[in-house]
């Protein structure tokens, strides 16, 4: 086979170098891509508006239950009837107590329910429920037709799970780290809440 034969085999015949698809400047289809990116992680999901409406149910009724406590709002009974219940239950003074509670409520589940500071409202309300089921419904079971802790492991639990999960773009969170959720935020929330639960209960 002669020299130029050789030379001019496919095999060895130079072709000019192709860029590889996805790595450009920054045209066609990786801006296109890029655009997309950009348009998921901006865009409001099902998602967020899931948990908006999520937030406002379960926090604005929260709120208004705090308010029955704090203000006799809602067929509420006040600060004062409230506080003698209390100290029935061996809180002491009552209306200290009461107004503490009253107060969590409403705080924790307006915090919940705007997206603000959330992993602090969940806790709020976290301990809440544990001081409920610990002096009031534990020891009558599971189901609320008994008046059992069915509602408020309820109540803990959304409030958990909403911090651990994130409260969504359509919350003022958004714009602080916690806004993310995650375990440290769930662990906050769920710590915090049992810590002033048990020095409650030791008062």
């Amino acid at each position: 086979m002669s020299t130029k034969r050789i030379l001019n085999h496919p095999a060895l015949s130079i072709r000019p170098f192709a860029r590889p698809t996805g790595t450009g400047t920054g045209t066609g289809t990786d801006t296109g891509a890029r655009n997309a990116a950009t348009a998921a992680t901006t865009s409001t999901t099902a998602a967020d508006c899931g948990l908006l409406l999520l937030r406002l149910t379960f926090g604005l009724l929260m709120a208004a239950h705090g308010a029955q406590k704090l203000f006799g709002l809602f067929g509420g009974h006040g600060l004062t009837a409230t506080g003698k219940g209390f100290a029935a239950l061996g809180y002491r003074p009552g209306k200290l107590f009461a107004a503490i509670c009253g107060l969590s409520e409403s705080l924790g589940g307006l915090g919940l329910a705007l997206g603000l500071l959330t992993p602090l409202a969940a806790a709020a309300l976290i301990g809440v429920m544990i001081n409920a089921m610990a002096t009031v419904t534990g020891a009558h079971g599971l189901w609320d037709t008994d008046g059992g802790v069915e509602f408020n492991v309820c109540i803990a639990v959304v409030a958990l799970a909403v911090t651990a999960i994130g409260p969504g773009r359509l919350a003022v969170d958004r714009f602080f780290r916690w806004g993310t959720g995650g375990w440290p935020q769930a662990a906050f929330a769920l710590g915090v809440g049992g810590l002033a639960a048990a020095i409650t209960l030791s008062l």
